[in-house]
């Protein structure tokens, strides 16, 4: 089976930023789909469960709601190893053309007094938010961009060179 492209970048030199993961044609146009990345995989703790949840809910409104993004907006969400989320946007923007998007979408977050859709009607486990913790970890990821917004190392994955053996195969070093 092939290894999926998100696979094949080497997490041990992740730094947080925002990142193209992948670009993909469909009927009517182009979607990419971004790696938003608050925290070094394998190197730090994860993102608590109750804070990425009301990050998810937080982001996804303000992303859905900004007059000038909201049509371009497919999806926000949590990566499963809860390092950081998703963004899928429609066309094919670089990274540091939605720096702005993203950092002010973190940037809500500190302003929030409650998060959006947190009853049993709208969310699926509505007592699993963590307004506060959700505050802490966009406060640290908007200072981190602030700070690095002209470092290209936030905007590019790093790339481990991979052995190819004779016959086209690639080998995967574990």
């Amino acid at each position: 089976m092939e290894l999926i492209q998100s696979f094949s970048v080497d997490h041990n030199l992740i730094v947080p930023g925002i990142f193209l993961s992948r670009q993909d044609e469909v009927a009517g146009g182009s979607v990419t789909t971004y790696d938003i990345r608050l925290k070094r995989p394998n190197r730090e703790p994860v993102i608590d469960v109750a804070a990425m949840h009301s990050l998810e809910h937080l982001i996804a409104t303000f992303l859905r709601n900004d007059p000038d993004w909201k049509d371009e907006i497919i999806y926000w969400g949590p990566m499963g190893c809860l390092t950081g989320f998703y963004l899928i946007l429609k066309g094919g923007r670089a990274p540091s053309e939605i720096f702005d998007l993203v950092l002010g979408a973190f940037k809500s977050v500190l302003r929030a007094q409650s998060v959006p859709g947190t009853n049993p009607e709208n969310c699926g486990h509505y007592l699993m938010h963590n307004l506060a913790m959700a505050k802490w970890y966009a406060e640290e990821f908007s200072s981190y961009l602030e700070k690095n917004r002209d470092n290209l190392q936030i905007f590019e994955y790093p790339r481990s060179e991979r052995l190819v053996t004779g016959d086209g195969q690639s080998f995967f070093d574990s």
